[in-house]
């Protein structure tokens, strides 16, 4: 694997994730906007602490699993793309069981 390591952990993830929007039809992915609101902030809050954690010296990616694609900073892509990749993964988890229990999530039109 080398060098895609971390990407084949997130297809992995995302490939386990992806099938509950058309099977269960948790309507994740068509309400883009609120993904987005959602998203973001996370993105920006992570990235940001990724970045500060690197500049301090704190954190590190070993480049063997790693792409060796770099955003400024020194954050590899991998790493910006776990930040996407993953919470699409628990939202769609979230919203499958809530699909299957009939649960209630408060934000129902």
């Amino acid at each position: 694997m080398g060098h895609f390591a971390y990407l084949a952990v997130l297809a992995g993830c995302a490939f386990c994730a992806l099938w509950l929007e058309p099977v269960l039809r948790v309507g994740v992915l068509r309400r883009w906007k609120r993904l987005l609101l959602t998203l973001v902030p996370v993105i920006v809050i992570f990235v940001l602490w990724d970045l500060a954690a690197i500049a301090a010296g704190h954190w590190t990616f070993d480049p063997e699993q790693i792409t060796g694609v770099m955003l400024p900073g020194g954050l590899p892509l991998d790493e910006l793309l776990f930040f996407i990749v993953v919470p699409i993964c628990a939202i769609l988890g979230f919203e499958a069981v809530r699909v299957v229990r009939g649960w209630p999530a408060g934000d129902e039109e």
